[in-house]
Parts: structure tokens; C-alpha cells; sequence
């Protein structure tokens, strides 16, 4: 009960609390560009929780036996798109040799889902936060669920905030940031601020 308690805690920190893209505005470029359709937010979330959770799990690896060493943290930043790209590629080789039907459908965005900000940072926020391995998967699922949640608002305002009742200049990505900015202080207000 305890390791799933310590799961669901990471897990709903990543997703309210440390959303990567509403408190740290990572990913933010993917999720314009997947928040256009439907299928796009699902298929990117998707994949993100997949990459960051199985990457959570070798970077808790990599964290509890090799972060002691003097030079690991600027080797960090190396291995960890390392553990990405080999995922990546096993992944998409199992994927075309298995599922060609699903290869076809997820070639066009699978390399932008993986390979974000939001991803990456996700697993740099895992290892500052450290903790055991329920943890990290737990926030790795969760950075994809938050994905998800900061896609589907941002899908379901995109009607509006197109719409000809906004000004031409406004129309598009600075109506779209805006819009990001005003969820994002939202977010920030349940977290409240606290100088160290």
C-alpha cells in the first residue's frame, strides 16, 4: 500500500503541481501543434507516458547507482537521451515489425512525442525530486497525463481562440501563449509561491 501511495503522490505532483508544461513551459511547441486534433493529443500523450514511464525506470537505475560519482551530473543530460533513443528505436523497430498498421499511423508524430522538452525534463524534474522506483514511474505517467490534460484544454479552446470574435493580430500563437500563460497562473495560484 505504501509503494502505491508513494506512486499516486508522484504521479498527481507531476500532473498539478510540476506540470511541465503549465510550471515549467516545457513542450510547449508539441503541444501547439498536437492540441489541432483530437487524435494528436491522444496519440503524443500516449507515447509520452510510454517513453517517460520505461525511461523513469532506467534513469532510477542510472540515479541510485551512478549519482554519486563526481562528474555524473554533466553526463546526466547525455544518458538520459541515450535511454531515450535506445527506447525509441526498440520501440519503433517492435512497433513496424509487429503492428505495421499502427507503425503507419504513428510514423508522422511519433519522433516529435519523444523526442520534447517535455519528455527530457520530465525525467531532470524525476531525479531532482529522487525518491524510489513507484516514484519515478509514477512521475513519469504523470508528465504524460499532465501532457494530456494541458493538450485537451488547450484542444478544446482552440475554436474559440480562432474564432473571428478575437482580433486578427491576436489570432493564433499569441492568443494560443496568452491563453497558456493565463492556465499556467491559474495552476500557480493552487501551488502558492514560497521564497527559500
Amino acid at each position: 500500500m505504501e509503494l502505491f501511495s508513494s506512486f499516486l503522490t508522484a504521479a498527481l505532483l507531476a500532473i498539478l503541481l510540476q506540470n511541465s508544461i503549465f510550471e515549467r513551459a516545457l513542450g510547449t511547441n508539441i503541444l501547439i501543434y498536437a492540441s489541432r486534433k483530437k487524435e494528436h493529443v491522444i496519440g503524443f500523450s500516449l507515447v509520452i507516458i510510454y517513453v517517460t514511464s520505461l525511461s523513469s525506470v532506467i534513469v532510477w537505475l542510472l540515479d541510485s547507482n551512478f549519482s554519486h560519482f563526481k562528474h555524473f551530473g554533466i553526463l546526466m543530460p547525455l544518458l538520459y537521451i541515450l535511454v531515450i533513443s535506445i527506447i525509441y528505436i526498440l520501440s519503433l523497430i517492435l512497433v513496424w515489425r509487429f503492428f505495421p498498421g499502427l507503425f503507419r499511423k504513428i510514423r508522422t508524430y511519433v519522433h516529435l512525442s519523444v523526442f520534447n522538452c517535455s519528455v527530457l525534463g520530465g525525467l531532470f524534474l524525476n531525479s531532482l525530486h529522487g525518491g524510489s522506483l513507484p516514484e519515478y514511474i509514477g512521475f513519469g505517467i504523470g508528465t504524460g497525463i499532465g501532457f494530456f490534460l494541458a493538450g485537451y484544454l488547450l484542444y478544446i479552446a482552440h475554436p474559440r481562440l480562432n474564432s473571428d470574435l478575437v482580433p486578427a493580430a491576436f489570432r493564433g500563437l499569441p492568443i494560443t501563449l496568452v491563453y497558456v500563460g493565463i492556465i499556467s497562473l491559474a495552476l500557480y495560484a493552487f501551488v502558492g509561491y514560497a521564497t527559500r
